[in-house]
């Protein structure tokens, strides 16, 4: 079975040596998202509600790249830089799903790249 790459401008370039995404098997494979802005190096400034929007919007953006969509996500994997931010995160999270929500699993986690709040990766149906 092929695999196929996906890479969109849409979102923040690959900041070392992943693809944005993965087409396999008819499912999408997302790497985890930080609310970089796409075409800079920079995060969205603000705190978590604003990183979590960011993030979620690169999401869609690469699933959407991908042939895929938000509403055909199975599961997503939140990492949180602090856990204390879990009720703030979930209030942004629950606009950008509907109807059956994907399964979730949220961890906090040490330490994320370029000192984002969130990382927010996805499996999806094409």
């Amino acid at each position: 079975m092929a695999k196929q790459v996906i890479s969109t401008e849409n979102a923040p370039a690959a900041v070392g040596p992943y693809s944005q995404g993965i087409v396999a098997n008819g499912m999408v494979f997302t790497a985890g998202q930080v609310p970089l802005i796409p075409g800079t190096k920079n995060l969205v400034e603000g705190g978590i509600q604003e990183q979590t929007r960011q993030a979620l919007e690169n999401l869609k953006a690469v699933l959407e790249a991908a042939g895929s969509s938000l509403d055909k996500v199975i599961k997503t994997t939140v990492f949180l830089q602090n856990m204390d931010d879990f009720a703030a995160m979930n209030e942004v999270y629950a606009t950008y799903f509907s109807g059956d929500f994907p399964a979730r699993s949220a961890v906090q986690v040490a330490r994320l790249p370029l000192g984002a709040q969130i990382e927010i990766e996805a499996v999806a149906l094409l």
